[in-house]
């Protein structure tokens, strides 16, 4: 799904100060990141959590490093944000984090949860949530191969549709 986003300065405003977007060098916690999508209100919270895979279409994949422009991810993470909740206007918190540098297999790249009343919403709100910011989102990635070469893809480029 390759999802185009205009920004609009008035529906960035009108996200959820419950929300929490970031882009940073740190680790990820998925405990953190589940306590900012949990609310009384939630009957579900779904966490999707992007891990450095050991290979990529069969070839070794010992390291990714990550860049992004901050600014413009951090906006994009906002929009993603409102359009769940103009889509989905039960949902109750949207967290995303995403982390830069180099991050060895294993390690967690990205963050995405979404706290709603009902399932069926929070994991449909959570797809298009990572879905949109894999293809809109200023983050690339540089692909560090066990033979000691390197290649950047932007994120958009690095998963087919439904990976």
């Amino acid at each position: 799904m390759q999802t185009s986003l205009s920004f609009d300065p008035a529906t960035q405003s009108q996200n959820n100060p419950a929300d929490h977007f970031a882009i940073t060098f740190a680790p990820l916690s998925l405990e953190d990141v589940y306590r900012r999508a949990d609310d009384a209100a939630n009957g579900a919270v779904v966490v999707m959590s992007g891990m450095v895979r050991n290979n990529t279409e069969g070839r070794a994949v010992v390291a990714l490093e990550y860049q992004a422009y901050e600014p413009m991810a951090i906006a994009v993470f906002k929009q993603i944000a409102a359009e769940l909740q103009q889509q989905w206007p039960e949902v109750t918190h949207v967290v995303i984090h995403h982390r830069t540098g180099k991050l060895t297999v294993g390690e967690i790249s990205v963050l995405v949860a979404v706290g709603c009343p009902h399932r069926t919403e929070a994991f449909a709100a959570c797809k298009y949530a990572i879905d949109t910011l894999k293809h809109n989102a200023p983050i690339w990635k540089k692909e560090i191969w066990q033979d000691g070469s390197t290649s950047w893809v932007s994120i958009g480029a690095c998963e087919a549709e439904g990976e």
